[in-house]
């Protein structure tokens, strides 16, 4: 029975959240198997600009508007559909559906990626900033990984 309690308390939580935390949240849960699966078969760039291809909204630079709160809103609700898909979720793969839900909303995200190599261990580590500030990690990021030049762009 403690698992109906934890279905119901899951199920109470859910429905606390306001409508576009919801369906932020129900994006991210369907598309990070759908992205991990992508990128095993295709690879990043095409995983990307398939992903490109179903972002209507226009990207605009902010522009005055405070788009800030709704970026790290969006970032905690895929945080959240990571607890639920671990098997599926590692950094590139929530870093492609941030960056992808972000998009969809017209929010500027820029996928970063950056590599370090210590103690004869290479390790390469995606994550997504909105005007210079990380969205799905900790603000020192920078300073644990070599960047790229630029960040990641799609092309169609």
């Amino acid at each position: 029975m403690d698992w109906l309690k934890l279905l119901v308390r899951k199920g109470y939580t859910f429905w606390q959240l306001g409508w576009a935390e919801r369906w932020l949240l129900l994006q991210a849960l369907a598309l990070l198997p759908l992205v991990a699966i992508s990128l095993k078969i295709w690879g990043l760039r095409r995983t990307q600009s398939a992903l490109a291809r179903f972002i209507t909204a226009p990207v605009m630079p902010s522009q005055g508007r405070n788009l800030l709160l709704p970026a790290r809103t969006t970032a905690r609700m895929v945080k959240v559909a990571t607890r639920y898909n671990l098997p599926w979720a590692n950094c590139l793969k929530k870093s492609l559906v941030l960056w992808w839900l972000l998009r969809r909303q017209g929010i500027e995200g820029d996928l970063q990626i950056g590599v370090r190599h210590e103690q004869d261990k290479f390790e390469a580590h995606a994550w997504v900033e909105y005007e210079g500030v990380v969205l799905n990690d900790t603000q020192d990021v920078r300073s644990r990984f070599a960047m790229f030049e630029r960040p990641i762009e799609v092309t169609l």
